[in-house]
């Protein structure tokens, strides 16, 4: 993946969301979208846990969840749920766990930037589903809610479970080789993105109960 790659993707999420809108406005109906507590982190939030009253005002990764929040001023009830960047579980077939395993397979070894301390909040899948539904029901217009069992899992940590699994060492990758190794994901590998999700559990009444990210790993279905 490229910028134009990117680029192209955030005009096609502005064109559906603009078509949602249309369609909803002035019915007071739901629309829950969704987003990537990245957004925080692209918008230099970083070195504390990211909340959901945080908003970056501008940049790519923002456009398409201020879209979103902007028909809340149309008559549309919609809310935006930031997602953590490793959604994970044996649904999990194309994000960025099962990339990152694919690229540990081709290059031999599990990789982490520098010394890895950099941390990517987790969620697992059937958690994030039931925070949409819960979402629907009764978020009010307006919101941001983020969906983050686990506010931040250093990425050496990670990296280490995936070599661990595929019986491959894990190893710093330096900054300068990121890209090489890592490809598109050279671009966030480094990123420090912990995100607190405690008013989505507090106002939504969300508690996730699925295995955390390294329990998830270790039950082995992303290496059979």
């Amino acid at each position: 993946m490229h910028s134009g790659d990117a680029m192209g993707v955030v005009a096609a999420n502005l064109k559906v969301i603009e078509a949602v809108g249309a369609a909803l406005e002035g019915t007071g109906k739901p629309f829950v979208a969704p987003a990537g507590t990245l957004v925080l982190w692209s918008g230099g939030i970083t070195g504390r846990p990211g909340t959901e009253d945080d908003v970056v005002e501008a940049g790519p990764l923002a456009e398409s969840e201020n879209a979103v929040i902007a028909l809340a001023r149309r008559g549309v009830r919609a809310s935006v749920i930031r997602l953590a960047p490793v959604v994970h579980s044996y649904l999990d077939a194309r994000g960025f766990t099962p990339t990152l395993i694919a690229i540990a397979r081709a290059k031999g070894v599990a990789g982490y930037v520098g010394d890895g301390a950099n941390r990517w909040p987790a969620v697992h899948t059937l958690d994030a589903a039931r925070l949409f539904r819960l979402a629907l029901e009764s978020a009010p217009a307006g919101a941001r809610w983020h969906g983050v069992a686990e506010e931040g899992v250093s990425f050496r940590e990670f990296g280490t479970a995936i070599g661990r699994n595929l019986g491959l060492p894990a190893a710093s990758i330096t900054p300068r080789d990121a890209a090489a190794h890592f490809g598109f994901l050279g671009m966030f590998a480094a990123a420090d993105n912990p995100a607190s999700s405690a008013l989505t559990r507090q106002l939504l009444g969300w508690e996730p109960v699925q295995p955390g990210l390294i329990a998830d790993l270790d039950q082995g279905h992303y290496f059979a």
